[in-house]
C-alpha cells in the first residue's frame, strides 16, 4: 500500500524555484471509523513524513488524524544540480514507506 507519487516541472534549471507535488497512498484511519459489525478500525496515521533533495532535508511534516486519506502535499525547493529526491514515512503501526526519484537540473 506504501505508494507514492512526486511531480515537479520537467525542465528545472540550476537555482530555479520549483513546486513539488507529493501524493500517498495511505488510509489515515482516525480510530472513529467503523467497519461493517461496528468495531473500530484502530488508528493508523502517518507519523512522519521527510524529503531530502540530495543530503539536505527540505520538507518535513508531522500530521495528524485531520488529514485526509490519501494526502496531498506541496511545497517550494531550488536546487542547483541534479540530484536524489527521497521522500520517507513512517505510520502508527510502525509501516514505512520511501519512494526515489531523480530530481534533473539543466
Amino acid at each position: 500500500m506504501n505508494m507514492a507519487r512526486v511531480q515537479w516541472p520537467d525542465n528545472v534549471r540550476a537555482g530555479e524555484v520549483v513546486k513539488v507535488r507529493m501524493l500517498i497512498q495511505h488510509p489515515m484511519d482516525t480510530g472513529y471509523l467503523q467497519d461493517f459489525t461496528g468495531k473500530l478500525v484502530p488508528r493508523n496515521v502517518i507519523r512522519l513524513l521527510t524529503c531530502m533533495l540530495g543530503d539536505q532535508e527540505v520538507f518535513r511534516v508531522e500530521p495528524s488524524s485531520g488529514i485526509s486519506a490519501q494526502p496531498f502535499f506541496e511545497f517550494y525547493v531550488r536546487s542547483t544540480a541534479t540530484a536524489e529526491f527521497k521522500m520517507e514515512w513512517t505510520d502508527d503501526k510502525g509501516a514505512k514507506g520511501q519512494h526515489l526519484q531523480i530530481f534533473k537540473v539543466t
